[in-house]
């Protein structure tokens, strides 16, 4: 709890909270590019569990552009909504965020 208090004194709530959010995208994008990969290679796969976890927890963007971009589990309907969600679960915070940078300037 004190390194995360550290961090938010260090970083500020805004810088940290981008900082995570494009991380997590990040990750979420390569995580269905990598599934992607090795469904091609017929390789061990990335659990749909896995995929959709980050793609529910801040990670819907990326899992979007994952999807559109790498052609990945775009015929599954669970996988479709997952990434509304995901979109939506993302866009709360970010709105809160943005919402309060333009409210204390």
């Amino acid at each position: 709890m004190r390194f995360l208090i550290r961090l938010v004194h260090y970083f500020g709530l805004v810088e940290l909270f981008t900082i995570t959010f494009v991380l997590i995208n990040v990750a979420t994008f390569l995580l269905y590019a990598i599934d992607k990969r090795r469904s091609i290679n017929d390789n061990r796969r990335i659990s749909e569990k896995t995929l959709l976890f980050f793609t529910v927890f801040l990670g819907g963007f990326g899992a979007l552009f994952g999807m559109k971009l790498c052609r990945h589990k775009t015929q599954k309907l669970k996988f479709k909504i997952y990434v509304v969600v995901g979109v939506i679960l993302a866009l709360i915070p970010t709105f809160y965020v943005i919402r309060s940078v333009v409210h204390n300037n």
